[in-house]
Formats: structure tokens, sequence, C-alpha cells
């Protein structure tokens, strides 16, 4: 199975047939110490959900920010150990990626319970799915990409996001940088435009009609 069909089995968006027009928020890399506090005053702000795909090596790292996030009412779900290309890892390596992150997100914060896995990347395999499945994870992928880990600016993070959106929509956004990114350094402006974004993001969802939702529970 090929990168590209092993992406069209991935759940990139959940169809709402109930009218509400929901849209999920996603954030990838974090926990960061500078960035994740942030983005959760943003959501608490508005009084909004997100689910967080965090990076097991910073969840142990920084466990009280896994406690936050659950605590706060949002979801913690798994992006791997160590963010690597998993279509280049081994089978044991990939198995450690997986699991060993679930452990860390479950140390950090018991009352954690990761249900999805997003891979680093958005690269799915054959054999990534089927470790993600294995492991008792939903692969998700998203729908909806503004690329703000690339700084492009707030308003351009917000109209492509609006241009973009859609029922059911999975909006990918990014509360930290993976390990191999930390020479670009760990202060506050990384992720600075991300936050922005967010906060004019929010309620321009809202005017447009949006819900943004938890994701829905797993059947």
């Amino acid at each position: 199975m090929t990168e590209r069909s092993s992406l069209s089995v991935v759940r990139c968006d959940y169809a709402d047939v109930s009218g509400s027009r929901a849209v999920y928020l996603t954030f990838d890399d974090g926990p960061n110490p500078f960035c994740t506090p942030s983005v959760l005053d943003v959501l608490a702000h508005h009084r909004v959900p997100a689910t967080f795909f965090v990076i097991g090596a910073y969840a142990i790292e920084h466990p009280e920010l896994i406690r936050r996030v659950v605590a706060e009412g949002h979801e913690v779900a798994n992006h791997t150990m160590t963010h690597p290309d998993l279509s280049r890892c081994a089978p044991a390596e990939l198995h450690d990626e997986v699991l060993t992150a679930s452990k860390a997100i479950r140390l950090a914060c018991p009352h954690a319970s990761p249900r999805y896995m997003r891979a680093p990347y958005g690269i799915w395999t054959q054999e990534v799915l089927a470790m993600t499945s294995s492991a008792g994870l939903t692969a998700l992928h998203w729908s909806v990409d503004p690329r703000d880990w690339s700084r492009p600016g707030v308003e351009t993070i917000v109209s492509s996001v609006l241009a973009n959106v859609r029922p059911g929509a999975i909006v990918l956004l990014h509360d930290g940088y993976p390990p191999a990114e930390e020479s670009l350094g760990t202060d506050t402006t990384l992720r600075d435009q991300t936050t922005m974004a967010l906060a004019f993001l929010i309620p321009a969802l809202q005017r447009c009609g949006f819900a943004i939702r938890p994701l829905p529970q797993l059947h």
C-alpha cells in the first residue's frame, strides 16, 4: 500500500450529520513550556475544546502541561515518542515510538487516555496503520492545514482556515515543534503567530456558524 492510498483510509474529517456545523481544533508537537500555556489561555478565554497530539519525550519533560491540558477539558493524543518519519522506522522502532508515547502520556497524567494517533509529517503507511490499530488507537489526519509552523503571518493563517473549513473539518495547528527543530530556538516567538491567529480564528469560526467541538466518542 502506498503512502497516498494509506492516507485514503485515514480519517481526515468527521462528517457532521447533526446539523451543528462542528469543527475540531487539533495541535501537534507539544507540550512546549513557551507555547502550550498561551494556546491554553486562548482556548480557556473562548471556552472551546481542542485535542493535543503530544510528543512522548516532551510529555515526560513537562508532565504539568499534560495535566493542565486534561484538567481544562481538552484531549491528549499520541504523536509518537520522538517524532520520526515512521515510514523509515524498523518494525521494533515503530512499535516503541507508538506504545512508549502512550505510556508516557499516561505516566504524566493517569487521567489521560489516548484514543487517537497522528503520524509525524502526516506520513501513513500500511505498517503505521497496523501498528496504530494494534495499539488500540485510531489514526487521525486533518482536512485543513494553514501551515502555521512556517510562520506565514497571522492573517494568512486565519484566512487559510476560513477559506478551507467545512462542517466536520479537522484543523491542524501547532503548539510546539519536533526535536529536530530545537535549534530554531525555544522562545515565545516561535509559535506566537499561531496563538495570535487562534484568538482571531475562534470567534471568526463562530460568526460563520461553526461550533468548535471535542473529537467524537468512538464506538
